[in-house]
């Protein structure tokens, strides 16, 4: 089990959940439902069924608090993890408080973000009204829900299982919706609540969205009788950010079976059904996920349109156009998949759109306002990102690699052994990839010079 390292005196914030405003609510340690956590009644429709059960809306409230704690408290430099307090207002207080469901969350949420949580339930003194049910078309048999985004793994993957599944699919809507709108009546069509207070500092590394996402896609699985959660991130995605982590950061395990299968742990004891997630692209890299998605003939061009930069638009635009940035880690990894399955994208696609340029400034538009050492210093990690993975096909990456296979092994319901012959072909097809990726670009190149040499 991993374990939270403490500093002797750990930066901590204890947050109290208010069913409503009671004149002392003015403190940054408090939350007002309502005002502070806002729940749209139209998207909370989508949530809606006959069978209601309040549970569903205490565990989004409790997603909130967390979300608020986890941004609102800044980690020190010299000690990763924090100490949170949140007091939640719940519908049914003995089933939030059973040992198996509080000892659960603890453990996923610890898991998750290096940190240490601890929950006190309280009986509500008022029931919330139930939305407004019965005008959602539920697929008839649901198997499996699917985590969706406007990402290219999403995409790739939702076609891949829907070509299996059928309308057994449902798919849960987990990012904006800029584009792919669903229709009206469709089920999970958006996250219900939004966190309107804002955070009084600025934490970056935002660990509880995978707690967010893992909650909201286990309740959509919930309502409508699923029993599988697809997982759609290929093998960089899940796995890469625990292989490679970024400086002396502890290890991003959103998309990890190691966390999900501890929140699966937490859902199962929590809503009283088995909940399990899988991986269908897992022992995959992206390039091949989008080659299969491709052959699938569908819609051929329709990942063109997905977006994989972590970017806003504040900081990614030219000329008042929104494009993605083309240098950090996730735009990395999506042009050396786009290369490896044999495809291209036109050059507007992306900031920096020429990646043979000699120097990272001439890579971009000279309108670019943007070009400054926080842009070079995107591009080197996202560069070396790619880099340092496959570097682990060397031999001093072998210890890492079996580190890594005993951690998911269980999760996985697979041998070590198995488990880390599938990590190693996974990490040797990466290597290849952007191997053929970084040549492709030329001698002159920037991310050539950048990289550590011929592996």
């Amino acid at each position: 089990m991993n374990q939270v390292l403490l500093s002797s005196n750990p930066r901590s914030l204890d947050v109290t959940v208010l069913e409503a405003a009671n004149g002392k609510e003015h403190g940054p340690e408090v939350l007002v439902l309502g005002s502070d956590i806002q729940f749209s009644t139209h998207a909370l429709e989508s949530y809606a069924t006959s069978n209601w059960d309040p549970v569903v809306f205490d565990a989004m409230v409790v997603a909130a608090a967390v979300e608020y704690c986890d941004r609102s408290l800044v980690r020190s430099k010299r000690s990763w993890a924090r100490r949170f307090t949140i007091r939640v207002p719940v519908h049914d207080q003995d089933r939030w408080n059973a040992p198996q469901v509080s000892s659960a969350l603890h453990d996923a949420l610890c898991f998750l973000t290096g940190d240490s949580w601890h929950f006190q339930f309280v009986s509500r003194e008022e029931s919330e009204a139930p939305p407004r049910q019965g005008f959602l078309e539920m697929p008839p048999k649901t198997e499996a829900t699917l985590a969706f985004s406007d990402g290219m793994d999403s995409r790739a993957v939702a076609g891949l299982v829907r070509a299996e599944l059928g309308q057994a699919l449902v798919r849960v809507r987990l990012g904006s919706k800029r584009s792919d709108r669903p229709s009206n009546g469709e089920p999970f069509t958006v996250i219900p609540y939004k966190l309107k207070k804002k955070p009084h500092n600025a934490e970056p590394s935002a660990r509880n969205r995978g707690f967010r996402f893992a909650i909201i896609s286990g309740l959509a699985s919930y309502i409508c009788g699923g029993s599988q959660i697809v997982i759609p991130e290929s093998g960089q995605g899940a796995l890469g950010p625990v292989l490679a982590p970024v400086a002396h950061a502890y290890p991003d395990y959103r998309n990890h079976p190691a966390f999900l299968r501890r929140m699966q742990s937490f859902l199962s004891a929590l809503l009283c059904v088995e909940i399990t997630h899988s991986f269908p692209r897992i022992w995959y890299t992206k390039g091949q996920t989008l080659a299969a998605y491709i052959a699938l003939g569908t819609d051929p061009m329709e990942w063109k349109t997905t977006r994989s930069c972590w970017k806003s638009a504040q900081w990614s635009s030219v000329d008042g156009q929104f494009r993605q940035c083309g240098v950090c880690a996730a735009c990395m990894l999506r042009r050396m998949s786009v290369h490896a399955a044999g495809q291209s994208e036109v050059s507007d696609t992306y900031v920096a759109y020429d990646l043979s340029a000699s120097d990272l400034a001439r890579s971009v538009p000279g309108s670019f306002k943007k070009m400054n050492k926080s842009f070079r210093e995107y591009a080197i990690a996202g560069v070396l990102h790619m880099d340092h993975l496959a570097d682990l096909t060397r031999e001093d990456g072998h210890a890492i690699l079996r580190r890594q296979a005993i951690e998911i092994a269980d999760a996985q319901g697979m041998s070590v052994e198995q488990t880390e012959h599938k990590i190693r072909e996974m990490i040797q097809r990466h290597a290849d990839e952007w191997s053929a990726f970084v040549a492709s670009l030329g001698s002159g190149s920037f991310v050539k010079n950048w990289v550590r040499g011929e592996r």
